[in-house]
């Protein structure tokens, strides 16, 4: 694939999209709709997922690593031609305000932000990420490709799912004649793997007027929602000793490993898992050549808390231990990356979360797990809740498992209809006046 698409690619690729989402609404069979569900919405549902899956094959097979800029650049304009076609208010919007973290790129992908317009008074935000954790050639290991109930491919479940539902959500709400809403906002990222440097602040702006917010994570194979989300940081530790002869001389010299070594033992009890907080040292380096006594040495850990006081917190315990040195001479510095905040569950999310949990029990008859306590991972709905009004809802997408796994990535074929009901329903729901009690 070029850096950039040709115009003959590009066209191929939208194409292909706007016919999987040009599929009429049809009569399905309705022997198996359950009684309560609304008849319009459930074969709607029913219909588009055949066509969905179309767009997601095309999705996967396109690689848009989060530092493969030409992939996620080629990407987000398929992904942008395909809202335009869907009548949205689009812009493609290149990365400019970028938090420089260790690993950002020199080149950070670009977001494509639509808005579609209704007639009501709503304020609703989706979010996923077009980018994947793999690397250009990778998607030949594990082609799209549907056995039994599952549905493979690279990124499928983290998160092209979340692309693709997001886009065939606001299809079937068009083709039902819904348009009751005030405002629906879509912004896809394509930086979320690299803890989003370029997106992060644009997230937190756009979700701060929102009434709700969506994010289209997987929620695993049972397909919860996540109302919390653990706040992610990285601590850096830097070890400045001297050089001299091993085998002559060692005495002369100041060994940064033992001294970086005696610094990661005495932080070993730092850790409060019963609170949430987990700081894990996973990245040493240390020396050049066997024979050299190391002048530096360096370490990476990574972070997790539930709340930012935390964060904090452990800095200050580890620049107080840090003053503990091994080796007399020895120099060392440690910092303190934020790479997501964590996200608290609000009444607002709860809210919101008791609603999709009454639409999926009562209209499908389907059970849907609420998680209001964080599990480990963080995400971008972090970035959404930090200063909104509006309740943040994670894990709205395909159910699956396998994010990460070159082999093993995949998303429930019989979960994608149920999904595609539920986001339809819930901008129905969120967007009807109160009813009095």
């Amino acid at each position: 694939m070029p850096d950039r698409p040709s115009a003959r690619s590009l066209a191929a690729h939208c194409l292909w999209l706007a016919l999987a989402c040009a599929a009429p609404v049809h009569a399905q069979t309705q022997a198996h709709m359950p009684a309560q569900a609304q008849p319009a919405v459930y074969a709607a549902a029913q219909a588009e997922q055949t066509p969905m899956l179309a767009t997601l094959k095309n999705l996967v097979h396109i690689e848009s690593g989060s530092r493969d800029y030409g992939g996620v650049s080629y990407i987000a304009q398929v992904a942008a031609e395909r809202l335009k076609a869907l009548g949205g208010e689009v812009q493609i919007i290149p990365a400019t305000d970028v938090v420089r973290l260790e690993d950002t790129p020199e080149q950070v992908g670009p977001m494509v932000q639509a808005i579609f317009k209704g007639r009501g008074q709503s304020r609703i935000m989706m979010i996923a990420h077009m980018d994947t954790v793999y690397q250009r050639g990778d998607v030949d290991k594990q082609p799209f490709r549907i056995e039994g109930d599952r549905v493979y491919g690279l990124g499928v479940e983290d998160e092209k799912q979340g692309v693709a539902l997001v886009l065939h959500s606001i299809a079937m709400l068009q083709k039902v004649g819904y348009d009751s809403f005030g405002e629906i906002t879509v912004l896809f990222n394509s930086d979320e793997e690299i803890s989003s440097p370029g997106s992060r602040r644009l997230i937190s702006a756009l979700a701060r007027d929102q009434d709700a917010i969506f994010s289209f994570e997987s929620g695993g194979l049972q397909g919860s929602l996540h109302l919390a989300t653990s706040g992610i940081g990285a601590m850096f530790l830097d070890v400045q000793g001297k050089s001299s002869h091993a085998g002559a001389k060692p005495e002369a010299g100041v060994n940064a490993l033992y001294e970086l070594s005696h610094q990661l033992l005495q932080m070993r009890d730092l850790s409060q898992p019963d609170n949430g907080l987990k700081l894990n040292w996973t990245i040493a380096q240390a020396g050049t050549s066997r024979n050299v006594v190391p002048p530096h040495a360096q370490a990476q850990a990574d972070v997790r808390a539930l709340r930012a006081q935390d964060f904090q917190a452990l800095q200050d315990a580890v620049q107080e231990k840090i003053k503990n040195r091994l080796l007399e001479g020895s120099q060392v510095t440690a910092r303190f990356e934020l790479r997501r905040p964590p996200m608290q569950a609000s009444d607002a999310a709860r809210r919101i979360a008791a609603q999709a949990q009454t639409i999926y029990r009562e209209e499908l008859g389907l059970p849907l797990h609420v998680n209001d306590v964080a599990l480990g991972g963080g995400t971008d709905a972090a970035f959404a809740a930090l200063n909104t009004r509006g309740g943040v809802v994670e894990g709205m997408g395909v159910c699956g498992y396998g994010a990460h796994d070159m082999y093993g990535e995949y998303i429930l074929l019989d979960c994608i209809a149920p999904r595609l009901y539920l986001v339809a329903r819930m901008v129905m729901a969120l967007s009807e006046p109160p009813t009095a009690p």
